[in-house]
């Protein structure tokens, strides 16, 4: 075998303009970075400093020294181990809800064919354009009369109905799926709930990961829908249950902060776990209309 055969293929040289192009990119991004990591920062350093050290001025980003007694403080003024398993059970149980129902919707409104079915699309998208805050009388008062109000029903079955966005975005991802699978199922006598259950919905698991971990940071970061229905402190969310920091002799910031970083940490924690499928299903979803 000769020597130029031998020899592994040279790799063909970066152009310098395509160098300099992904060397600026870099540096954007890690600036942008660095800008939307500075609030965390500060929070996660305000959290281990002392209540003088929390309003020195100027301000200082590394605490001397550093304490975890904020930490011990938040841990025990409230029931913060309560608040954060009523919000698991929020947000586990919106998650199972939204995934089967906007899941089995949008695989009527993409993968069955019926008359009106566009039509019904256009009309499940048009509520997107009404927001929370419009609906949320009726809502109560519809609540109320189911004698709901103080319980987490009213947070949860709803999840269960579907959501709009959602379903526009599975809908998307399972239109791009070869509709020759479901046709081929059809002939052998599958029915439609096999179809949907065998088929479609292990072909889309990154667009039902993306529709779970989104559902999952609103759940866990919503603070309306708890506020307005829960009425017992014993079934508050964390997210209701920081305000309690907030006394009639003021705010008790370090403690607050610390809160505040324990409660950010899971999200960072989840996101990283999940990024790898999060960005496949964005990407993915909505190739094709």
């Amino acid at each position: 075998m000769s020597a130029a055969i031998a020899r592994p293929l040279a790799r063909r040289p970066v152009p310098l303009g395509r160098r300099i192009g992904r060397l600026l990119t870099h540096l954007v991004l890690i600036v942008f970075g660095v800008v939307f990591l500075i609030p965390f920062l500060w929070l996660f350093s305000t959290s281990l400093k002392t209540d003088p050290q929390i309003f020195r001025f100027p301000p200082e980003w590394i605490p001397n020294p550093v304490t975890l007694n904020q930490y011990r403080l938040a841990l025990t003024t409230i029931p913060f181990f309560t608040y954060t398993r009523n919000s698991l059970i929020y947000c586990v149980t919106t998650v199972v809800g939204v995934v089967l129902s906007c899941s089995l919707v949008a695989y009527g409104l993409s993968r069955v064919r019926w008359p009106g079915r566009d039509l019904l699309f256009l009309i499940t998208l048009g509520t997107m354009l009404l927001p929370f805050e419009v609906t949320l009388v009726p809502l109560f008062i519809v609540f109320r009369t189911f004698g709901w109000i103080g319980t987490f029903l009213p947070l949860i079955v709803p999840s269960f109905f579907g959501s709009a966005f959602y379903i526009f975005l599975l809908r998307q991802f399972m239109m791009t799926l070869p509709i020759e699978l479901s046709d081929a199922a059809r002939i052998d006598g599958a029915s439609e709930l096999r179809i949907f259950w065998s088929i479609s919905l292990p072909l889309i698991r990154p667009a039902l990961a993306v529709v779970a971990l989104l559902q999952f940071l609103g759940a866990w970061g919503d603070f309306l829908g708890p506020l307005v229905y829960l009425t017992d402190q014993s079934t508050y969310t964390i997210s209701l249950g920081l305000q309690q920091y907030n006394t009639q002799y003021g705010t008790e910031w370090g403690q607050l902060m610390a809160a505040s970083t324990l409660l950010t940490l899971p999200i960072i924690v989840l996101f990283f776990l999940t990024q790898r499928t999060f960005i496949q299903g964005v990407t993915l979803t909505g190739l094709k209309g």
